[in-house]
C-alpha cells in the first residue's frame, strides 16, 4: 500500500508541473530557443521526485535494481540537458532567461560557484531583476566557507528588498546578515518585516518568531555575551545554573570550521522555546556556561517561571537557532532550575 502512495503522489506532482512547464515549453519553442534548455526544466521538475520515489523503491525492495539504474539515467540526462544549455549560453550570451535557469539549476545541483556566475549574468542583462539579486547573495554564501553574507552579497540584498519591500527570501537572508554582523537589533528589526507574511503558526512562521526573539535577547544583554564566553552573570539574582559541554571523541571528525554551539534550557512542559541560551563558537569546546534568566528570549519566559527544565547543547553546522539534519547534539535531561550543581553535558549524538 506505502508502495501505492508513493507511486501516486508522484504521478500526481508530475501531472501538476506538467501543465505549469508545458505551456512554456511551446512559448520557447515559439521563440526560438533550443528544445533541451525547456526539457532541462521538465528534468528538473519531473524526473526528481521520480527518481526520488524510485530510490524509496529501491531501498525498500533490495530487488529492484531497476530503479536505481533509472535514477542513474535521470542524473546522466539532466546532465545532458545542462550541456547543452550551456552551449547555447556560450552562443547566446545574451538570453537573460536562460541564464536564470542555469542559476537555478546549479543551485539545485548543489554548484553554488556556476550558480553565482549564471546570476550574475542575469543582472548584467536586467539589473534590476531582484530574484537574480537574492540567488546571488544565497549561491554566495553557499560557496563561501564560512557561509557569511556581507560586501557585494549584503549590497545586492538591501537593493533587492528597496525595489521589492515584501521579498521573503531577500528579508530573510538579509536579517541572517545583520545577525552575523552582531546587529540583533537590525537583524529583529528585519525580521518583523517578515512575519505578517507568513502563515500564522507554520513551521516557518514560529522559526522566524523565535530568530527575532533571540536577536532581542542578544541586542544589548550584557549578561548574555558574557555567558557567551563561557563565564557567569556577575551579581545575578534568580536561578543560575552551570553547564559543562564537551564533545564525544567520536564526532570530533563531525565539527567543522565555523560551527556554533547554543546551550539552553527550556520548560518541561510548554513550548520549545528556550527558556534561557548561550551561543558561542563551537570551537571553545569543552566550555562551561551559566544559563541565568537575564538570558530569556522574552521577559514573559524565562527560568524562574519554571521548577524544572530540559537543558540541552547542540552543534549547528547552519548557525541558525532551529535544529538541522546533522547537527551534533546531546542533553542532561530534566533538572531543577535551583540546581546548585553543575550540570554535565557529553554531545554524542547526530540530529537527524
Amino acid at each position: 500500500m506505502k508502495t501505492v502512495f508513493y507511486l501516486v503522489a508522484t504521478v500526481m506532482i508530475a501531472v501538476a508541473l506538467a501543465m505549469l512547464l508545458v505551456p512554456l515549453l511551446r512559448h520557447g519553442r515559439q521563440s526560438g530557443r533550443p528544445r533541451g534548455i525547456f526539457i532541462l526544466m521538465l528534468l528538473i521538475a519531473l524526473v526528481v521526485p521520480a527518481g526520488a520515489a524510485l530510490l524509496y523503491l529501491a531501498v525498500g525492495t533490495p530487488s529492484t535494481l531497476g530503479g536505481v539504474q533509472t535514477q542513474a539515467q535521470s542524473a546522466t540526462d539532466i546532465n545532458t540537458a545542462l550541456d547543452e544549455l550551456r552551449a547555447h549560453l556560450a552562443s547566446h550570451p545574451d538570453d537573460a532567461q536562460g541564464w536564470a535557469l542555469l542559476a537555478q539549476a546549479a543551485m539545485q545541483m548543489q554548484q553554488p560557484d556556476e550558480a553565482r556566475t549564471a546570476f550574475a549574468h542575469v543582472l548584467q542583462l536586467s539589473p534590476n531583476d531582484t530574484a537574480a539579486m537574492v540567488g546571488w547573495a544565497a549561491a554566495d554564501s553557499t560557496a563561501r566557507p564560512d557561509h557569511r553574507i556581507q560586501g557585494h552579497a549584503r549590497e545586492l540584498l538591501q537593493q533587492a528588498v528597496k525595489l521589492e519591500p515584501d521579498n521573503q527570501r531577500g528579508l530573510w537572508l538579509l536579517g541572517i546578515s545583520d545577525y552575523q554582523q552582531g546587529a540583533f537589533a537590525d537583524a529583529a528589526a528585519t525580521w518583523r518585516l517578515l512575519q505578517p507574511q507568513l502563515q500564522p503558526g507554520s513551521s516557518v512562521a514560529q522559526a522566524v518568531t523565535q530568530q527575532i526573539a533571540m536577536a532581542d535577547a542578544r541586542a544589548g544583554s550584557a549578561p548574555a555575551k558574557a555567558a557567551d564566553s563561557g563565564a557567569a552573570a556577575s551579581g545575578t539574582s534568580g536561578p543560575a545554573l552551570q553547564v559543562k559541554v564537551a564533545l564525544a571523541p567520536a564526532l570530533k571528525t563531525k565539527m567543522a570550521a565555523g560551527d556554533t554551539l547554543f546551550v539552553y534550557a527550556r520548560a518541561e512542559h510548554g513550548p520549545p522555546m528556550p527558556l534561557a541560551v548561550a551561543r558561542l563558537g563551537a570551537s571553545q569546546l569543552p566550555t562551561t556556561v551559566t544559563l541565568t534568566d537575564a538570558m530569556g528570549m522574552v521577559p514573559s519566559m524565562k527560568l524562574s517561571s519554571v521548577q524544572r527544565v530540559f537543558v540541552g547543547a547542540r552543534v549547528s553546522h547552519s548557525g541558525e537557532a532551529a535544529a538541522q539534519a546533522g547537527d551534533l547534539e546531546g542533553n542532561a535531561g530534566v533538572v531543577a532550575v535551583d540546581s546548585k550543581t553543575p550540570i554535565s553535558i557529553v554531545i554524542d549524538q547526530i540530529h537527524d
